[in-house]
């Protein structure tokens, strides 16, 4: 990736829609997908291979998988939770994998039922699996500032956490504000923490915009090198097991905050706001004139 071109992973179509209480048509999500790849997206999470009961908005992955039109030049991607969910993203047709842990105990057992080194096992097979098939892997580290049962998380928990996830092998280290708690000023010490441990080109930044802030973050974290971001189109999204996490911060507002720095995102944002409206209008979030 060049020192100009900013990667940005849309997410809206799995973080976006997982915790929404409309029920999205499988037809409407691959249409989703399928605009976003259209609009120059270079990555799209699709959706999470997870158990139906936890998230049933996602429950039909694999029949979205099995009903995109994939594009060249767009990675589509999918969370799973252990290698019984990797086996059936691959199946399904997922480029690449996305694993999730958190950098607060407490999280971690209301996320996903074990310790933060529980999580950690079950991704060893995950990695083992995913690198002999030549799938690449991210490692979402959720509450890398604060957690709505914890508080506030230092940077020290942050990079016991990020040590352990880079032991693995060769990963994306995908950093999540969950709850949108972040400023500017948090951002130095987490980007700090962690690019001693992983090269800042393997890092992600996943912000949400809980007190209208996000932008600010992604500036800063621009200014000191980092280069991915997460974000959804029309700030869709919160996590079903995170109070107080309302919405990622909009790709739409990442996307213009890049090009006005310089960045190149290949993302073409007109065609990016006519899909954000029209997501929005399906979940009846306001005005879409």
């Amino acid at each position: 990736m060049t020192p100009d071109r900013v990667f940005i992973t849309e997410v809206g179509p799995r973080d976006g829609l997982q915790n929404e209480s409309v029920v999205v048509p499988l037809a409407d999500k691959v249409r989703l997908v399928e605009e976003l790849a259209a609009a120059g997206c270079p990555e799209v999470e699709v959706s999470a291979f997870v158990r139906p009961d936890r998230v049933p908005q996602l429950a039909d992955a694999t029949g979205v998988f099995g009903s995109i039109t994939k594009q060249p030049g767009t990675v589509y991607s999918a969370l799973v939770p252990n290698i019984q969910g990797f086996d059936r993203a691959c199946t399904a047709g997922a480029d690449k994998v996305s694993l999730f842990t958190a950098a607060s105990e407490t999280f971690s057992m209301r996320n996903t039922n074990t310790s933060v080194a529980g999580t950690i096992e079950r991704f060893r097979p995950v990695v083992e699996a995913a690198t002999s098939q030549g799938i690449p892997v991210r490692v979402y580290v959720s509450c890398v500032v604060e957690c709505p049962f914890e508080g506030k998380i230092s940077s020290e928990q942050v990079a016991s956490v990020v040590e352990q996830v880079v032991a693995l092998g060769d990963v994306e280290v995908d950093l999540g504000d969950t709850i949108g708690a972040s400023a500017p000023d948090d951002i130095d010490p987490l980007i700090l923490a962690t690019r001693s441990l992983v090269d800042v080109d393997r890092v992600v930044l996943h912000l949400h915009d809980t007190h209208g802030g996000a932008t600010a973050c992604a500036r800063r974290a621009l200014e000191l090198g980092v280069r991915r971001f997460d974000a959804s189109c029309g700030g869709l999204g919160g996590c079903p097991f995170a109070p107080g996490a309302p919405g990622n911060v909009a790709t739409e507002d990442i996307v213009t905050l890049c090009h006005e720095m310089g960045y190149d995102t290949g993302i073409d944002p007109v065609q990016l706001v006519a899909t954000s409206k029209w997501i929005q209008n399906l979940l009846r979030r306001g005005n879409t004139n």
